[in-house]
């Protein structure tokens, strides 16, 4: 069938849905970058994705607004002053979010939202419900959730009151980062945290001490956690992400000696000419820079976009040539997981792109979370699902890959249902675990109808409504099902 006709014709889709997937149609028709038969390779057999960016690309694939300069400044292109109150201060933001673009149409980020509106609480309990009003809206309007918000690191009535909304309402959207700092986050604002967490999914713990330093390290200042777990300047934001599946690269090399000294080095360097390729379209050719009033107003800066180098299935690759020894399991196979890491990371450092400023032009990498229809692939540098070892170890296990991603990497662990009646638990493992040198930590008890898929967030009862053949408002529903499906992520390892 015409794929869009194919979108039209598709009853489990809403209007709007069927409006993004003809959009995406029409993407597809033309064909302006410029690829190589050996990179067309790469990508018809699935080694090499774009993430179905789109063949033309005409935004950047995600945007991170600075937010705290509208909230001082207002909009002229909008025609909005800035906020005096609680009802404005939401409104705006609302107001700015429909005009935020992305890969997914929507906004990927929606800012540290409890800094954002606390200037603005005077009454609490008018401050409730305009929040609670606030959070509504954007899961009955950002119908995607990949939409995320920061709250933390430093506790404040507006934070309190974004968890206390977040476990009533049990809304998928939006993703939600605690930014934790065990300086600066009291425990009690970091306990009700893993409380909601064990009830929604959200918030996840993200170490800003480690995201700090790195952008910091790097010039570009103040950090965002964005879309699934993407760490990204902001002001700024990345033009692109493409992803290498090492589970597919590694069949086509004659042996570990092969795979490490001729095939991962080509499919990198392709990668890198591909992301190249799209940035240059993107910047060059797309106008989007010069056209839109986000730059124009100083929401967001062309100095301050990079782009990311993302990757999946480094377990299922180390397993290939691990003779019989498991990636998460023996130690062997996690040495040969971050020295494939490692050539990567030095090969991906040693680019530059001279398109871009950030970061002298070097991209970002990113373990990427996987795609609705991946069969046998790990995200990123996960340890997979039923292979999982006991929590300690596998923390211990997976937190030297972290250090190698600052644009995101995450580790999602399900909980038993009892660990409700002691979140202190909870949270002693979330310190225990970025102390350790987890860059980010998800969790959510095995029952809750909120589930975090790998790095988003989906409702169980909302798949099941799509399963009878009804439309959901997400539009993530679809991916959080096939991916239930394909990688069995109702199946992870419980813990107590």
């Amino acid at each position: 069938m015409n794929p869009g006709l194919a979108v039209i014709t598709d009853r489990t889709l809403t209007y709007q849905q069927k409006v993004a997937g003809l959009a995406k149609v029409g993407e597809s028709t033309e064909n302006p970058l410029r690829i190589g038969a050996e990179l067309q390779v790469y990508r018809d057999s699935g080694v090499i994705c774009d993430l179905f960016e789109g063949s033309a690309p005409y935004r950047p694939r995600y945007i991170v607004p600075d937010y705290e300069r509208f909230m001082r400044r207002g909009s002229a292109f909008l025609g909005l002053e800035p906020p005096r109150d609680i009802w404005e201060a939401t409104a705006a933001l609302l107001i700015l979010y429909r005009h935020v673009p992305s890969i997914t149409t929507f906004p990927v980020y929606l800012g540290d939202i409890d800094a954002l509106l606390e200037p603005f609480v005077e009454d609490e309990a008018e401050a409730r419900k305009a929040i609670g009003l606030f959070l509504l809206s954007i899961d009955r309007t950002i119908n995607d959730s990949f939409c995320h918000a920061d709250i933390g690191p430093d506790a404040t009535t507006a934070g309190r009151l974004i968890l206390e909304l977040t476990r009533e309402q049990k809304n998928a959207v939006p993703n939600l980062s605690l930014k934790y700092d065990p300086d600066r986050t009291p425990d009690d604002f970091a306990l009700l945290a893993a409380s909601v967490a064990l009830d929604v999914a959200k918030p996840s713990f993200a170490n800003h001490r480690m995201f700090a330093a790195e952008f910091e390290a790097m010039g570009l200042g103040d950090y965002a956690v964005a879309s699934c777990y993407n760490g990204l300047p902001k002001g700024g934001g990345s033009c692109t992400l493409v992803r290498l599946n090492l589970a597919a690269l590694a069949p086509l090399a004659r042996g570990l000696d092969d795979f490490s000294g001729r095939v991962l080095p080509d499919a990198v360097a392709r990668q890198l000419e591909y992301m190249d390729e799209r940035v240059r379209f993107l910047i060059e050719e797309s106008g989007f820079f010069e056209s839109s009033f986000l730059v124009k107003e100083g929401l967001i800066d062309a100095g301050r976009f990079s782009a990311m180098f993302g990757l999946v299935g480094l377990a299922e690759a180390v397993n290939a040539f691990g003779d019989g020894k498991r990636f998460g399991r023996d130690a062997e196979a996690d040495a040969l997981g971050l020295e494939i890491i490692e050539r990567i990371s030095a090969r991906v450092a040693a680019h530059r792109n001279p398109l871009l400023a950030a970061n002298g032009g070097r991209y970002l990498l990113h373990a990427q979370v996987g795609i609705d229809s991946d069969r046998g692939v790990s995200p990123g540098c996960r340890i997979p699902i039923g292979e999982e070892p006991e929590l300690a170890d596998h923390i211990l296990r997976s937190a030297p890959f972290h250090a190698f991603f600052p644009s995101g990497i995450g580790d999602v662990f399900a909980f038993e249902p009892t660990a409700r009646a002691n979140p202190l638990h909870l949270l002693d493992i979330a310190k225990g675990a970025l102390a350790s040198g987890l860059r980010y930590f998800s969790a959510y008890a095995a029952d809750a109808d909120v589930v975090r898929i790998t790095g988003y967030l989906v409702k169980r009862s909302e798949m099941e409504r799509l399963g009878r053949g009804e439309a959901s408002l997400q539009d993530t529903t679809a991916l959080g099902r096939n991916a239930v499906n394909n990688l069995g992520v109702l199946e992870r390892r419980l813990r107590p």
